[in-house]
């Protein structure tokens, strides 16, 4: 028992980290917010759970035995991709203005425009596929050594962090979204949008240099 509590320590330890660490699934999960509402931003906090299952798979099975310069390739790819939504938002932002809370078809059909975005981002990026090749593989690998417990508490602690601090900041920028109004708003998903474009350049500068190496 004692070591599955020290899984599940480490688990919330890693997951709090990654889950307020600034980045572009956070970045999409706030500017998501600040389009759709609450609804959208939990949404996008929870791609994780649909989409690392393979990350966690392919990591250990393919991307071990991958050259780095592929690795490298898939990071220009997805910094490319976050840059084309950094202007998108940055675009929108000059002209935005806030969402009614009584248009459910149009918040349906961004939220599941943006859900996608938000999956196509974390698989994407290199980030979650380095995390769990270099570390969250072995230690998951340890932990089950030790008992099924210990492995389920490391998951369990590590994405109920990860995701839940990302949920927690949607739930506050959902709170402030309706009383910022239009200009704050604006500023706002501007803000979103320098975020995402910061993450498209250290993708861009960090995986390109390793690529024409």
């Amino acid at each position: 028992m004692g070591n599955a509590v020290e899984e599940l320590a480490l688990g919330v330890a890693l997951g709090f980290s990654a889950g307020i660490s600034p980045g572009p699934l956070l970045a999409l999960v706030l500017s998501g917010t600040l389009r759709g509402g609450l609804g959208v931003g939990l949404r996008v906090a929870a791609v994780p759970l649909l989409t690392d299952l393979p990350v966690i798979v392919l990591s250990v099975t393919v991307l071990a035995v991958l050259p780095e310069r592929a690795i490298a390739a898939g990071g220009v790819l997805g910094g490319v991709f976050l840059a084309w939504l950094a202007v998108t938002t940055l675009r929108e932002a000059r002209t935005a203005e806030v969402p009614e809370a009584h248009d459910d078809e149009q918040a349906r059909l961004r939220g599941r425009r943006t859900l996608w975005q938000g999956a196509l981002v974390n698989l994407l990026s290199p980030h979650p596929w380095m995390f769990w090749l270099t570390t969250g593989a072995p230690l998951l690998v340890a932990a089950w050594r030790d008992g099924p417990p210990g492995a389920g508490g490391f998951l369990f602690g590590f994405y109920g962090l990860l995701v839940g601090s990302k949920a927690a900041l949607a739930v506050v920028v959902s709170r402030a979204r309706n009383r910022i109004g239009t200009r704050g708003y604006r500023l706002l998903l501007g803000g979103a949008g320098v975020l995402l474009l910061a993450a498209s350049a250290v993708l861009l500068v960090e995986f390109g240099s390793a690529l024409a190496a």
